[in-house]
């Protein structure tokens, strides 16, 4: 099969500026953007009118569960998934089993994602199966690859070891230290948000100040003992108090980023008052108040990142009810949809700034904009990789979380009406959606 697309009449959103024109791939890269191409011999002509073309997404959050939970997912199955939501980067987490804690667990997760629908980014654990007292060989785990580094699922309880992984990391350029900002104590035995709604229901709350405390301490333990080069990461943000840390911090020169994920820009705890167990997630949802902050903040530069921390688990799991079962939920393939639907469509964003919080800024917070880390997130420019999604802003489709590529069908937006669907995705100018389906 030839190698040469011609993606053609289709609005292109990218760093550079919103332009109608036809892109020609041909061995992996972008050859010429510009109107009206004479279509080469051989080439796959794409009709994308109507459509945008955009740099492919980058989710620097999510849960592939391999190895150790394949019942959940798989390497195979989640970038299937992500692929067909318009990613050609993700990040795994390393909360696997075996953790992602040495070299040799690193280099096995990234084997077993050679032949993936996007590439995998894979993150190593802080400290020694994420128990929170002994930390990783970081310069090991550096020189065999890893980047970015957190004990995702677990926030590092030890303000002295958090200290041992800000100066152990600092002397490594590019490294990011990301954390998941709940101290254990606060949180340990909560199964939702602790508010209005836990009280309701009579159930053990995760109280907001727990995101608040940690994203100080280690706002202090950065500003005490990091070079300027190491970012801190905060994932998934999820409260109007810890948006506010995150604001002091880039006032006072803190090298910091923070994501948030789809659904803390859109759903609430009210949800949870149906007993449905996909609402279900930690950090938790939480109330109106901080979904508007939140908006706020991606508006304003504070969070830079969209990221969907994508948890499968299998349906008997979640079945189990709100108090029983694993948090988390799939979204990989429905988060561009739930951002054209819900920020977009309601003039919170532009096209353009929201391919921003999906695509470009994420690429840059895991360095995989570089071109040895496969220039994911550049402009659709010659000479660039062919990293290239191309999706509707108006299609309407209602999410039936069993017809989802995922293993799992832990979906929060199960049945729920969505504006925008990817047609196309291009990973390295290798088509892995087509049509909306994934091509392997």
């Amino acid at each position: 099969m030839s190698d040469t697309y011609l993606i053609a009449g289709g609005t292109i959103v990218d760093a550079r500026r919103e332009r109608i024109a036809d892109v020609l791939i041909e061995d992996g890269k972008v050859v010429r953007v510009e109107p009206n191409i004479s279509i080469p011999q051989g080439a796959h002509v794409i009709d994308a009118q109507g459509k945008i073309v955009s740099p492919g997404l980058v989710d620097i959050q999510v849960h592939f569960r391999e190895p150790g939970q394949e019942q959940s997912e798989d390497i195979e199955s989640g970038s299937r998934s992500a692929a067909v939501g318009g990613m050609t980067a993700v990040q795994c987490m390393p909360n696997t089993n075996p953790c992602i804690d040495s070299v040799d667990a690193y280099l096995d997760v990234k084997d077993r994602a050679k032949n993936a629908s996007c590439d995998v980014f894979v993150a190593a654990a802080i400290t020694k199966n994420r128990a929170s007292e002994e930390v990783v060989p970081f310069v090991e785990l550096y020189e065999a690859g890893a980047r970015t580094f957190t004990d995702d699922g677990d926030c590092v309880r030890s303000a002295r070891v958090m200290r041992e992984a800000v100066e152990g990391l600092s002397p490594l350029q590019d490294a990011v230290l990301a954390q998941h900002c709940e101290d254990y104590s606060l949180v340990h035995d909560g199964v939702i948000d602790e508010g209005y709604v836990s009280a309701e229901l009579g159930l053990p709350g995760r109280h907001r100040v727990a995101e608040e405390i940690i994203i100080w301490r280690d706002i202090a333990l950065m500003s005490a003992f990091s070079r300027k080069s190491l970012r801190y990461h905060v994932l998934h943000l999820s409260t109007r108090q810890g948006l506010e840390a995150v604001r002091h911090a880039h006032r006072t020169g803190v090298n910091i980023t923070a994501e948030v994920a789809p659904q803390h820009l859109v759903l609430t705890s009210e949800l949870l008052k149906s007993g449905n167990a996909n609402f279900k997630m930690n950090p938790p949802l939480r109330e109106q108040a901080d979904v508007q902050a939140l908006r706020s903040g991606i508006k304003d530069g504070t969070i830079t990142a969209i990221a969907t921390d994508h948890a499968p688990h299998p349906k008997d799991q979640k079945d189990l009810g709100v108090v029983k079962a694993p948090p988390g939920m799939l979204g990989v393939e429905t988060a561009l949809s739930v951002g054209i639907t819900h920020l977009v469509h309601t003039g919170v964003l532009t096209i353009r700034e929201l391919i921003y919080l999906l695509s470009m800024k994420p690429s840059r917070i895991i360095n995989a904009y570089k071109p040895e880390n496969g220039g994911h997130g550049l402009a659709i420019h010659p000479g660039n990789p062919a990293n290239i999604t191309v999706f509707s802003m108006d299609e309407d489709w209602v999410v039936q979380a069993k017809d989802l590529h995922s293993k799992s069908e832990n979906s929060p937006w199960d049945g729920q009406q969505l504006k925008g669907k990817v047609h196309y995705t291009f990973l390295q100018g290798k088509m892995t959606c087509e049509k909306g389906q994934p091509t392997k």
